[in-house]
């Protein structure tokens, strides 16, 4: 059995992000009704590493739970995690192309402004550098 401490050691996390990951339901440890300790297995650890793995590819903790769900009960969760993937990598090009596009308006915009003088809010006008962009 290993207490909160030595499981975060040896998975390399913080003793915070076991309590946490305990606490949303992906770490199931037995409480010792003596003390109230939480007793973690030793599989536990490799358990924690699946998560950070996990994490560090995109999933969210609702699609590691759902993952390690498929596992636990007997079903491949390989299915599921290369649609979770697709689905990113689509909504990764999207945000990409956004952000291209974002920049180009950025750039566009300081290049305009550079023989711009700086201006005073009078009233009827905030910033006019930011307005005399067209819409």
């Amino acid at each position: 059995d290993l207490l909160v401490n030595e499981l975060a050691e040896r998975a390399g996390v913080s003793a915070h992000t076991v309590r946490y990951y305990t606490r949303v339901g992906l770490l199931t440890p037995r409480r010792d009704p003596a003390n109230g300790y939480q007793h973690y297995r030793d599989d536990d650890v490799g358990r924690l590493r699946f998560i950070q793995r996990a994490k560090h590819l995109g999933f969210t903790l609702a699609e590691i739970e759902a993952i390690l769900q498929d596992a636990n009960e007997g079903a491949s969760p390989c299915p599921r995690v290369r649609e979770i993937i697709r689905q990113r990598i689509d909504e990764n090009r999207r945000k990409l192309d956004e952000l291209a596009a974002l920049q180009t308006r950025m750039e566009q915009a300081l290049s305009q402004w550079e023989d711009m003088p700086d201006g005073v809010p009078d009233g009827h006008c905030v910033c006019h550098l930011i307005e005399s962009l067209p819409e």
